[in-house]
């Protein structure tokens, strides 16, 4: 509600002063959006961490509105700048994009802080809105504490770093501005094919200067989702290649969960036969058990997906933005002739590699349509066959991979097993770096549509903690279960005081392998025999600390300074049975827990037949890297220039 016109002192009653942070907060706390029958507020609150750049400014803001008006912003800290952001991704992704947070940070390093968060966001095409504090607009104090000086450029500041990692940014120089771009800001903000991060700097002057606010700036404004309907050309070529294909295959992309579409790509197919395979963002878009689904495709994919894809003579990519992984460094798709129908509410995307059968639309009504126009097709019987075949011999291997060894330590897919096994259909898998990405996206056997959050866009590692609380954040009545490497955990642990301080349960599978196990195995295929992946102390007589003892650190101590339950798994035969019984327990509990169990990194989960393109040097006098170098050209051949 916004208070009396009455009360400006201008006594015109059609503005209000404010100052500029006063003005900026009430207007997010007013912005609503619409997405069919669905509305929701489209900033649930705000993220800050205070400092002289924004205390005044934001902060003073921030605690008028919650003494005044309780709720209308609500108030959320933090410890660290970057978790912010990766919290208000999380809370994003469980609100298909109609809802995000604030985060406001000081000047200088607090600023600087959310840049990672930023990149991240906007390679994930999720919508977060940033407030980094800026120095003095009028710098009538340069220099201020924590502001860059550039010889060339005076006026370049810690907050330019947001503009390549922003799909909107801008800059409040004068209190006039703020309504423009705040504006602005929103509809990229809330523009499915423009959304990402979104970042307004503000000078920490400007934040706390009056202005004289229109009230129609204040009042509850709606964005509309747009949903486009496929252009008919468009969707008649699509549909003419669809029928004329004998292997169509089905990449399902995030495209697919942010526009619902989840029950439109069920009902096409399985009235066509027509096999999916999902990226990461993508996994969800059908349950795992579905007869047409075949798992992951790709670097990371199964062979059922992959050996599919690799003989498709027609490819229909639904929001998917084709990522390196996604096509196995374009090498995927070997069918010479293979053409592909690129469905996507963002040009950029749906043109992606030179595709010449885009169809920029919402995903959710291109699906229903092509439903309507593929009326009577199907695929043929030996096709329909073979994609059984490939599905049943793919879940023969998980199920071997997933079941229990008894070997002293766990491996990373007896792991995946035991905690998939002891989770519900509606709990949420987060993860986002190292090796259990790949490993989740050919093992994890989702069954709920926003089960699994994976983020792989721009696999941040830190991101896991901090994401998977707010992903608890959007989906309260929902287990989060965060499965997460010794390494990430070292880089962003501190989020879990976050949990612990507001009650926002999660679930932490922390696996400790005692390094980089991803990196670890990936250096071994270029010929970089691990090399600087291990915990290992420090040692000059041992260069590369292959010989050195691990470091004696303890995580499960850790997690319980900051108030965290810990049950830790002990190595040993019964480790998987304890895991699972220890995912139970902590289900049952009310509090954060996390689980520190220890795992073997040299057991790897089954390969899928992928390929990633790492290139392995070309002169090298090492044997392991001249090998290296043989395997890599064999591999490469198999590249094409283009898609399609």
């Amino acid at each position: 509600m916004i208070p009396d016109p009455a009360t400006s002192p201008s006594g015109a009653g059609r503005t209000r002063t404010m100052t500029v942070a006063q003005a900026l907060m009430t207007f997010l706390a007013n912005q609503w959006t619409v997405d069919g029958d669905i509305r929701e507020r489209t900033i649930a609150g705000t993220f800050g961490i205070f400092g002289h750049g924004n205390v005044a400014g934001i902060g003073q803001a921030l605690l008028q509105l919650h003494t005044e008006q309780p709720g209308l912003m609500p108030y959320h800290q933090a410890r660290n700048e970057q978790a912010m952001v990766h919290q208000a991704v999380g809370y994003a992704r469980m609100h298909r994009r109609r809802a995000t947070y604030a985060a406001a940070a000081s000047v200088g390093p607090g600023a600087a802080n959310m840049v990672t968060g930023a990149a991240l966001a906007t390679a994930n095409r999720l919508p977060v809105l940033l407030l980094p504090s800026d120095t003095f607009a009028t710098r009538v104090a340069d220099p201020v504490l924590q502001q860059l000086e550039h010889p060339h450029d005076t006026g370049l500041q810690v907050t330019d770093a947001f503009r390549p990692v922003s799909r909107f940014f801008d800059r409040v120089q004068r209190p006039e501005q703020l309504f423009s771009i705040a504006l602005a800001a929103m509809r990229v903000l809330t523009d499915p094919a423009e959304t990402g991060a979104v970042t307004i700097a503000l000078p920490e002057d400007v934040q706390a200067e009056a202005i004289e606010v229109p009230l129609e700036f204040l009042q509850p404004r709606e964005w509309h989702v747009r949903r486009p309907l496929p252009e008919p050309e468009e969707l008649a070529r699509a549909v003419a290649a669809i029928r004329g294909a004998q292997a169509p295959f089905i990449v399902a992309g995030g495209g697919v969960l942010y526009a619902g579409a989840e029950e439109s790509l069920r009902r096409l197919v399985e009235q066509t036969g027509i096999p999916v395979g999902a990226t990461q963002a993508g996994v969800g878009s059908l349950v795992w058990d579905h007869r047409q689904y075949l798992g992951g495709v790709g670097a990371t994919g199964s062979t059922a997906s992959n050996r599919i894809a690799a003989e498709a003579d027609v490819v229909i990519g639904i929001g998917t933005r084709y990522s390196d992984f996604t096509t196995a460094s374009r090498s995927a798709f070997q069918r010479d002739g293979v053409r592909f129908v690129n469905i996507n509410v963002a040009a950029f995307d749906a043109y992606k590699h030179g595709s010449q059968l885009p169809v920029v639309a919402d995903a959710r009504r291109t699906l229903d349509a092509l439903a309507d126009e593929l009326a009577g097709y199907s695929v043929e019987a030996a096709y329909a066959e073979r994609i059984a075949t490939e599905k049943a011999e793919w879940d023969a291997v998980v199920d071997h991979a997933l079941a229990p060894t008894g070997a002293p330590l766990l491996g990373q897919a007896e792991i995946i097993g035991a905690v998939n096994a002891a989770s519900e259909p509606t709990d949420v898998l987060v993860q986002a770096a190292g090796s259990l990405p790949g490993d989740l996206h050919k093992l994890w056997r989702v069954r709920d549509a926003l089960g699994y959050h994976v983020e792989y866009a721009f696999s941040t590692m830190g991101y896991e903690i901090a994401g998977g609380i707010g992903v608890r954040r959007g989906a309260p009545d929902r287990d989060v279960l965060v499965m997460v490497g010794d390494g990430s955990y070292l880089m962003l642990h501190t989020e879990l005081v976050t949990a612990v301080a507001e009650g926002l349960k999660i679930i932490v599978i922390l696996v400790q392998n005692h390094g980089y196990a991803s990196i670890g195995h990936l250096s071994e295929t270029v010929g970089s025999d691990r090399f600087g992946t291990a915990y290992r102390m420090a040692d000059a007589s041992v260069p590369d600390l292959a010989a050195a003892p691990y470091v004696p650190v303890d995580l499960a101590a850790n997690a319980r300074s900051y108030g965290v339950d810990v049950i830790e798994v002990a190595p040993g035969p019964d480790a998987a049975a304890e895991l699972d019984a220890a995912v139970r327990a902590a289900k049952a509990s009310s509090t954060t827990t996390l689980i520190h169990v220890d795992a073997d990194p040299l057991r790897y989960a089954p390969d899928g037949e992928g390929w990633w393109d790492v290139p392995v040097a070309a002169q090298a006098s090492l044997e392991a890297t001249v090998r290296a170098r043989g395997e890599y050209e064999v591999a490469r051949r198999r590249q094409r220039p283009l898609l399609g």
